[in-house]
């Protein structure tokens, strides 16, 4: 190991072969380095953080060496910090099934926020996370309620405090309104300025590499590359904007046939007054929203303003949705329709979806479940059915993953199966909520064009959460901007 070297990787090799990569290879990284490893989905970029974290055992245990030199331990528990892409919920995360975050027994049962943090020792660390991600007032509120970029702010202000030499973190930007981004850039670059620290960032977003980095290890194909300079990584990537969509699929979304079972109403959710509350905490207030029949909307706002709220009213999900006065489809909700009912005509992808499956099946079985509503499919599909799951998987380029189990693809695949399982039944609502959540460059494209594509079928009304303007397809229609509640 070279003096500077904080992690020293030689000929490594794991020792169980499902999970090694395609080569053995070389890699060290210095103190002083701030890495970025770039690639796309399934490339192997997870894989080569498992190395670096030490989850897997090599063949030669001298494969991996480390040097935490300045540190009052040189255990790599104690000195690499790990927030993965799945969002958790700490200790609860293994019992999280989907709706548990708009069920008031398990809100109740909750632990707060503040309770979540632990015992913290580092005070003036403390107040400086919690003043610059403004954090003291979510300190009180229940875990589970936390929004998706609420809940990144708390792992990382939970894994920033306990003074790692390492801290990794899976694209840490993805669920965060455009100012706490910025909070985030600046926090990180002055933790990296005070030289006690190496952060390694997971991107999928192969155009956006933080300026703080100093160096790009590239994964692909599980083949890991040399480490190169952000500079010398810059000037090699080149941004293909071509369409990412053939002709040829996108006029085979565009000509699917139409099912017989349509609901035919001008109407197709229409919110009055509606308020949610929890405790003492106004998450929506008298909210009046009405959406038409071939709208395209896209829903915006700060992180915990409420927009995955208002769209688990929308879908069912939310136990007081049947308190509130909405109509869907023309129907006023509660006047004896099933919640079944409602979601046979709704597709429907988003951050909790995806934190919910935690069943490890195959992956066309995960799509087939969108046709039947269900978290989880235990009856395998039946041949017409397994046919048009192919063609959405196929749309959406993981067509090959079919018979792969979903737990054992990357996370940005999962988010490829998941959205098939959205378009799986051609909804005529359907509601996006961060589609493109951990995509790489190549695949948001692809996804905003299959989007666009299916928005040129008839009577066709989405509903599409983004914080990136830029993500949003041309067909989109109007805009509501919601406010945080204080």
């Amino acid at each position: 190991m070279m003096k500077c070297d904080m992690i020293h990787i030689e000929k490594c090799v794991a020792r169980n072969p499902l999970v090694r990569m395609n080569n053995p290879f070389n890699l060290s990284l210095c103190d002083g380095e701030q890495i970025a490893i770039m690639g796309p989905n399934g490339g192997g970029k997870t894989l080569l953080v498992d190395y670096i974290t030490g989850r897997y055992p090599m063949l030669r245990e001298e494969m991996i060496t480390y040097n935490f030199s300045t540190s009052h331990s040189n255990k790599v528990y104690d000195n690499i910090k790990y927030i993965a892409f799945r969002d958790t919920y700490g200790a609860a995360d293994a019992n999280y099934y989907y709706q548990q975050r708009w069920n008031s027994h398990d809100i109740d049962s909750a632990p707060a926020v503040g309770e979540s943090l632990g015992e913290i020792t580092d005070t003036a660390l403390r107040d400086e996370l919690f003043d610059l991600f403004d954090f003291r007032s979510l300190l009180d509120k229940k875990l589970i309620l936390l929004s998706s970029g609420e809940l990144r702010k708390f792992q990382l202000i939970k894994a920033l405090l306990t003074n790692p030499r390492v801290l990794v973190m899976d694209n840490p930007f993805i669920g965060l309104d455009a100012h706490t981004r910025d909070l985030l850039n600046n926090l990180l670059t002055a933790i990296v300025s005070k030289g006690n620290i190496m952060v390694i960032l997971v991107l999928s977003m192969l155009d956006s590499v933080p300026e703080f980095i100093t160096h790009v290890v590239s994964v692909d194909n599980k083949n890991v590359g040399e480490k190169v300079t952000r500079e010398e990584y810059l000037a090699s990537y080149s941004s293909n904007e071509e369409a990412a969509l053939s002709e040829q699929m996108r006029r085979a979304i565009i000509d699917l046939p139409y099912g017989d079972n349509l609901l035919s109403n001008d109407h197709v959710v229409d919110l009055h007054k509606v308020s949610i509350r929890y405790g003492e905490r106004t998450i929506l207030k008298e909210l009046d929203w009405s959406v038409m029949q071939g709208e395209k909307w896209a829903l915006s706002g700060e992180n915990g303003a409420g927009k995955s709220t208002l769209l688990s009213l929308v879908c069912a999900d939310n136990p007081q949705s049947y308190a509130c006065k909405i109509d869907l489809f023309g129907r006023k909700r509660g006047s004896g329709e099933s919640i079944w009912e409602i979601k046979k005509h709704i597709g429907y992808v988003s951050p909790e979806m995806h934190r919910a499956y935690q069943r490890d099946l195959p992956a066309i079985d995960i799509v087939a479940s969108g046709l039947h509503d269900s978290i989880g499919l235990y009856v395998r599909p039946k041949p017409e059915q397994r046919s048009i799951c192919e063609f959405w998987m196929n749309i959406f380029g993981v067509e090959e993953l079919k018979d792969r189990t979903f737990l054992k693809i990357s996370s940005g695949e999962q988010r490829l199966v998941l959205l098939a399982r959205a378009f799986v039944k051609d909804p005529e609502l359907l509601i996006l909520d961060e589609p493109l959540h951990g995509l790489d460059t190549e695949n948001r494209r692809l996804v905003k064009d299959v989007i666009e594509a299916f928005n040129q079928r008839k009577n066709k009304t989405m509903i599409m959460v983004t914080h990136y303007a830029n993500e949003l397809p041309p067909c989109i229609m109007k805009s509501l901007y919601l406010k945080k509640n204080v």
